[in-house]
């Protein structure tokens, strides 16, 4: 059984979408959501490879990007994360870019310190899962290959801050909290506007990207 991870049900619908519609691999597909941060993904990682003998894991989702070269809409296979032979196996499938991934302990949002990961790390793109869930495979001795997608960049930032833009204590948006930050900064609604429009996008790619590794490996 191959397990695919992402963080949240809104990273996952393009995948889960062409899985169903196309047949899938009958069952054979399990997919978890992680949840964001490191707490919340350490406690339901675990009893997930647990609970079922998984003969690889593909750990997924959105990222920020890091180093400037990369746009929204970019696919990261992270090295650092990735079994060689699994690695290898993406490349020759998918047109995409091999980097560093860093899992940062809070939403890196400025580009002052984006910048500082790229430079002082080398990371290419940073999230907040892939270590934890990189431990938890290899202490079952499980093999994993990360694949991202850039979902934000210092070009293409959050709309509003990103505790308004999610709670983490509570996993979700605080439907109240957004509201209330739009009414002082109407402005901002275009903003988040353009941002729903630049996650749809890259949700699409990297919907497709997964299935094709899904049908393939």
């Amino acid at each position: 059984m191959l397990a695919v991870t992402f963080a949240l049900p809104n990273e996952s619908s393009e995948f889960v979408r062409l899985l169903d519609g196309r047949g899938g691999r009958d069952g054979e597909v399990a997919v978890l959501h992680t949840g964001v941060g490191e707490k919340t993904c350490r406690a339901r990682i675990e009893p997930f490879l647990d609970a079922r003998p998984f003969a690889l894991l593909i750990s997924s989702g959105f990222a920020g990007g890091a180093d400037p070269s990369f746009g929204v809409g970019d696919l990261l296979l992270a090295e650092n994360f990735s079994d060689p032979q699994l690695l290898a196996n993406a490349r020759a499938l998918l047109v995409s870019r091999v980097g560093r991934l860093v899992s940062a302990p809070r939403v890196i949002e400025s580009a002052s310190d984006r910048a500082r990961l790229a430079r002082e790390e080398g990371a290419a793109a940073v999230d907040m899962e892939t270590e934890w869930i990189a431990r938890a495979c290899a202490a079952r001795k499980i093999p994993m290959l990360s694949l991202r997608v850039i979902s934000d960049t210092a070009a293409a930032p959050f709309p509003v801050p990103p505790a308004v833009l999610f709670d983490l204590e509570r996993q979700k948006t605080d439907a109240f909290k957004l509201a209330a930050h739009l009414f002082r900064h109407p402005s901002r609604i275009v903003r988040l506007t353009r941002f729903a429009r630049q996650i749809a996008a890259a949700r699409a790619t990297l919907g497709t990207a997964l299935y094709e590794l899904v049908v393939s490996l």
